[in-house]
């Protein structure tokens, strides 16, 4: 008789699912309330609600590429997506520590990838800014790719250094 599996993570895929879900609905709010490229404060001199969109990725890179960097950035979040689940059947259940980050990315990556293929482009509307100094527009997938991207950067780092000098 062959031991039981451990479980794994790929239940954090529910996490990745909300992600989604928060993006998507925000994204909605944001089409159906706010007026395209009107600054519409909410701390005044720093947080504003401003609708924007980006055919680009991070910072509109490749914003003005012509077409393809559509279907590129589709591909490159749909693949890392799928490589990320994957090591979720690997990771187990219990490792918050990879499974957290993993899920924030592919919600992430996954709510800009419908953006992209029902409008074309990225629906931000989040801008930061100090006096005359505006960071780029972003969204809540965005915050999730991000989160997600130092969390795998940061756990990566501990346990790193956890295992040093186990052998």
């Amino acid at each position: 008789m062959s031991p039981s599996p451990r479980p794994n993570a790929l239940s954090w895929l529910l996490l990745s699912a909300v992600v989604v879900l928060l993006d998507q609905l925000t994204k909605w709010w944001v089409l159906t309330s706010l007026p395209e490229y009107t600054a519409i404060p909410v701390i005044e001199g720093f947080w504003n609600w401003y609708r924007t969109y980006n055919t680009g990725a991070a910072f509109s890179f490749l914003a003005d590429a012509g077409g393809w960097q559509k279907w590129f950035f589709t591909v490159l979040a749909v693949g890392i997506s799928g490589l990320l689940a994957f090591w979720l059947s690997r990771t187990p259940r219990g490792d918050w520590r990879t499974a957290l980050p993993f899920s924030l990315v592919v919600g992430g990556a996954l709510g800009n990838v419908i953006d992209r293929q029902l409008h074309g482009h990225v629906v931000d509307f989040i801008q930061w800014h100090w006096r005359d100094y505006y960071w780029p527009a972003f969204n809540v997938a965005d915050c999730a790719v991000v989160g997600g991207a130092i969390g795998i950067v940061l756990f990566g780092l501990f346990q790193g250094r956890a295992n040093v000098g186990r052998d």
